[in-house]
């Protein structure tokens, strides 16, 4: 005759009482998830532009460079007489070439700044167009010409 286990019973048991636990182990697992922080701190993360931990004194070289801002450039253009005066934001300038020079510098820093053409009412057209022209082989793209409002 055949005996019959104690055990063979409780097999099934374990299947229907592990599921629970399985699904709480799930919750806990998803909830520290979604609480667990992975970001960084910020003082963890390398960059230039912190000075190296345990320095005191800031190091020239590590320092950004300052940042240098144009609202507008005006070349103005002023007849004197049988020449041409060219002045860069009220400064006098030589010649064309001068102003050029100037302006690719200033298109290296910010190019997006707005160039005005300000010629006087005796300066001949062929030479507004010469600093038009300047202005935009320098790299400029907002280049406007300047106009005087006349009245009613």
């Amino acid at each position: 005759m055949k005996r019959v286990s104690p055990y063979g019973s409780r097999v099934a048991d374990y299947d229907s009482t592990m599921t629970p636990m399985i699904d709480v182990v799930f919750l806990l697992l998803v909830f520290f998830v979604w609480t667990a922080s992975f970001r960084l701190a910020e003082l963890n993360l390398p960059s230039e532009l912190a000075p190296p931990i345990g320095t005191t004194d800031t190091d020239p070289l590590l320092a950004p460079p300052p940042e240098k801002d144009f609202d507008e450039i005006v070349i103005r253009l002023v007849s004197e007489g049988e020449s041409i005066a060219w002045r860069l934001n009220e400064v006098p300038m030589v010649d064309r070439a001068e102003v050029t020079e100037r302006l690719k510098a200033i298109a290296a820093i910010r190019r997006d700044a707005p160039v005005i053409v300000h010629p006087d009412p005796l300066v001949p057209l062929g030479a507004a167009l010469d600093a038009f022209d300047a202005a935009r082989l320098a790299g400029f793209d907002a280049v406007q010409f300047a106009v005087e409002e006349t009245g009613p």
